[in-house]
């Protein structure tokens, strides 16, 4: 059913370490601690959270994050 899956993916070698992810879907992203790199927490959020994941991912000021289906 669509809307019930999504594919995140994040290109830690694009990310600037601007947190924007983070503070938008702390459910989904985090940083590491040595760099602030983005990490990904996880690949296939609940839908509860699919509206917060595209914000994170349009907000990326280095286009990092890739959402698909949903």
């Amino acid at each position: 059913m669509k809307g019930d899956i999504m594919d995140v993916e994040v290109d830690q070698h694009a990310c600037v370490g601007s947190g924007q992810c983070l503070l938008t879907a702390p459910e989904v992203f985090d940083q590491r601690d040595s760099d602030a790199i983005v990490e990904l927490l996880d690949a296939h959020p609940p839908p509860a959270q699919h509206e917060k994941v595209r914000r994170a991912a349009t907000g990326c000021p280095a286009t990092a994050i890739t959402v698909s289906g949903d």
